[in-house]
């Protein structure tokens, strides 16, 4: 084939990925290994959310939490039960981290070195993208000045450390699903990376003339909807862009330095509850936009499985995804051809679009000082941008095959019966916490208090976190102590809502009609219909709730939204200080059961259980009749998409309860 122009010997194919993480560190990896027997070719750790938010398991904001979205991560003895039998010399390993990614990689470069690896040959991510949490996913725990600060740490020890690693992932995958535009996407990611070279070249720990390597190890996370040529041209935006962004801004001669390195996950939060088993052609779809052109192709590549909007994947699900993945690099001839969409003209203009659109964006941001003072501003975009897709699937202007057409069907043999999803032992959570206190207990306790002193003196001096948090993993110190010592150092950070102002889209019939109902409804009353809506627990995931309290303000409601991570406490005291009508619970992480148990028992001991309580995420059926059983008037899941129809039904339940208190 090599005396072809246009085919070649096939190239080596994308690393194979699943994002998985369950229950226990021991749990999660049989799973690892079981998945690499497979022909899996890299790991991507999935943590759960107290690990994510520098939690130990024992915090109350753990609570319900434990093992649901991913492993509990809290210590060094968690780190070498994950990676039992698996030699991280020869693996690639991409750990979701964020906040406390300089935490979990000094544990696994503490394990490497337990293992007698070779630290400059450990290959792998970590994603740490703190600018996209603020946004989007919520998993932050320090101020930005700080994390922007840490992040500078990680690149400048690891260049000199684990130069195979990459320490920054910037992570665009949530602000699509958090609803921003392929130009939203594009800038806001970009945005992201200038901020940290901007910190890097700042901050004087690597000289210039390495610049261009640290340069060279920025990677990207991206996402991949369903809109195929759009997508596909996005991707070829980034990699025009970044390589201007590297010339021009930074002067990195080298193009290969250039070259915009990425991962993908394709969209979860796309995946359908109604007719699951359509997500397979979607998946397969959105997989093409990042292989199919040669020139912009992914270097790493998860998909998630048919049913994640259902609830936690089994293995067999994984291994189907993987499969597909495999058909796709091995069977066809995909990887034999130069690119195929070189010279198209329809191509050629699309990418030229994105790319002004993204650049006129990041202009703006630049004009703010770049992405560390434009959050506020970046975050009402996204929730704006939300509202109007939202609002297009509600309409039918958007279609979503077996959700707003063709919503007959037979039923899924594949999602019926026991067993259908993975499920998480309610037990779990108890034994993990006797095991961290178990760990406690047989740690050298100075040890590790000199460890935290070392921690928080480096964080105070301003010297590189990195040495210090890997002695710290030696001496046996926990997720929660490392990120609770930064925290007295640091401080706490409390993200934008994005819903301060009502957000016009388009408003119909539909949103005129609740608005009378509203106003009628609060005359009865005697006041406006107050609607309080609460996030307890670590779930970062705050679309929905975003959107919810933005249509019932839209609807003419008073809106009570404090943003993410409350404990159930905190919520109940702010439904008796504002006096709510009507309580809200949004819950994704599927921890819905724990949580909102506790606020309806909390409520009820306030003499609030007059209160209607609602709840909304994703919720399988049969734990729906529980939450109805406790006492939740009302449940909505993913295929309760039309919001203003929600607002009716809540308002209507207001009044239904007013009326019988009367």
């Amino acid at each position: 084939m090599s005396d072809k122009a246009f085919q070649h010997a096939p190239d080596p194919p994308w690393i194979f990925r699943t994002y998985a993480g369950h229950s226990t560190a021991q749990k999660s990896n049989a799973l690892y290994r079981s998945n690499l027997a497979r022909g899996q070719t890299g790991l991507s750790v999935a943590f759960d959310l107290p690990t994510q938010t520098g939690y130990d398991p024992d915090h109350v904001l753990s609570r319900g939490e434990v093992g649901k979205v991913g492993v509990p991560i809290s210590h060094l003895g968690d780190m070498r039960a994950l990676f039992s039998e698996i030699p991280l010399e020869k693996m690639n390993t991409s750990m979701t981290i964020n906040a406390p990614a300089a935490w979990l990689l000094a544990m696994y470069v503490a394990l490497a070195d337990e293992q007698g690896a070779d630290r400059r040959l450990l290959q792998g991510t970590t994603q740490n993208d703190l600018i996209k949490e603020y946004l989007s996913r919520g998993t932050y725990i320090f101020p930005p000045g700080p994390s922007l600060r840490l992040i500078g740490d990680m690149i400048a020890w690891c260049y000199r450390e684990v130069p195979k690693w990459n320490p920054m992932n910037v992570c665009s995958y949530h602000l699509q699903e958090a609803g921003a535009t392929p130009e939203q996407e594009l800038a806001f990611a970009l945005a992201t990376a200038i901020s940290v070279l901007d910190t890097v070249r700042a901050g004087g720990q690597v000289p210039d003339e390495d610049f261009e390597i640290v340069a060279s190890r920025i990677s990207f996370f991206v996402n991949a909807g369903v809109r195929f040529v759009t997508e596909l041209c996005k991707m070829r935006s980034f990699t025009k862009l970044w390589d201007e962004i590297l010339l021009e801004r930074y002067g990195v001669q080298d193009k290969k330095a250039r070259r915009f390195r990425y991962g993908v996950q394709v969209n979860s939060l796309g995946l359908t509850e109604p007719q699951p088993e359509n997500n397979v052609y979607r998946i397969l779809i959105e997989a093409l936009a990042v292989t199919l052109s040669k020139d912009a192709r992914c270097r790493a590549l998860q998909l998630p499985a048919w049913n994640e909007a259902l609830g936690l994947p089994r293995p067999w699900d994984q291994q189907w995804s993987l499969r597909l993945q495999q058909v796709l690099a091995y069977e066809t001839d995909l990887l034999e051809y130069e690119d195929l969409f070189a010279g198209s003209h329809v191509v050629e203009a699309k990418v030229a679009e994105l790319s002004k659109g993204a650049l006129e964006q990041l202009a703006l941001i630049d004009e703010m000082g770049g992405a560390q003072n434009a959050i506020d501003y970046m975050k009402a975009q996204l929730v704006a941008s939300n509202a109007r897709r939202v609002r297009a699937v509600e309409t039918g202007e958007l279609t979503v095959v077996g959700v707003n057409r063709w919503t007959d069907s037979e039923p899924s043999p594949l999602s019926a019966g026991e067993g259908a999803i993975e499920t998480v032992d309610p037990k779990l959570e108890a034994e993990v916490v006797a095991r961290i206190q178990a760990w406690r207990a047989d740690r050298d306790a100075a040890a590790v208090e000199t460890a935290l002193a070392g921690l928080k003196a480096a964080a105070i001096d301003g010297r590189n976190i990195m040495e210090p948090s890997i002695a710290a993993a030696r001496a046996g110190v926990t997720t929660g102590e490392w990120a609770g010592a930064l925290r007295e150092v640091f401080g706490e950070y409390r993200g934008p809502t994005g819903v301060a102002v009502v957000v016009s889209t388009g408003e119909a019939e539909d949103v005129e009609a609740v608005k009378a109902q509203v106003e009628r409804v609060s005359q009865m009353l005697g006041r406006t219909l107050t609607y309080l809506v609460g996030k307890p627990g670590l779930d970062g995931h705050s679309n929905g709730a975003e959107q919810i309290a933005t249509r019932a303000r839209a609807c003419g409601m008073e809106v009570v939204y404090d943003g993410i991570r409350s404990t159930p406490e905190e919520i109940v005291r702010r439904a008796k200080e504002s006096r709510a009508h009507v309580v809200g619970l949004s819950i994704l992480s599927g921890s819905h059961l724990d949580l909102v148990q506790e606020v309806v028992r909390l409520m009820r001991a306030e003499g609030l259980d007059h209160v209607p309580v609602v709840a909304g995420g994703i919720i399988p059926e049969g734990d729906a009749l529980i939450l109805k059983q406790m006492g939740v008037a009302r449940v909505y899941t993913p295929k309760d998409f039309k919001i203003t129809q929600i607002m009716s039904d809540v308002v209507a339940l207001v009044e239904a309860t007013a009326l019988t208190e009367a």
